[in-house]
């Protein structure tokens, strides 16, 4: 009888710094990740507006602030310039490219 073994589970390494340049995935990443922490930070705002325990008021406060902040770190990656990191990064060219400009010389 065959047995199925469970995958093992995946292990992510964070990343210990976010890379210099934004790629346009990257940018679509960001700006999915930015409209979800909005959203949960409005509805977090406004159930606590309508809350009338001030425990659970509290929580709903505390957790909407938490994704005020994500949100802010997020969009400071966005504060940077991309073609000025582009431009710091060393070009690797392509075989065709190379002998190109050999043949150029």
């Amino acid at each position: 009888m065959p047995t199925i073994m469970p995958s093992a589970p995946t292990m992510q390494v964070p990343i210990p710094e976010p890379p210099r340049v934004i790629t346009t995935k990257d940018l679509s990443y960001l700006k999915d990740a930015m409209s979800w922490e909005l959203i949960a930070f409005k509805k977090l705002h406004a159930f606590a507006q309508q809350a009338t325990d001030p425990e659970v008021k509290q929580c709903l406060e505390k957790t909407g602030r938490m994704h005020q902040q994500h949100y802010q770190k997020l969009l400071t990656h966005l504060q940077n310039n991309n073609t000025a990191a582009m431009s710091a990064i060393p070009q690797v060219q392509s075989g065709q490219q190379q002998q190109q400009q050999q043949q150029m010389q």
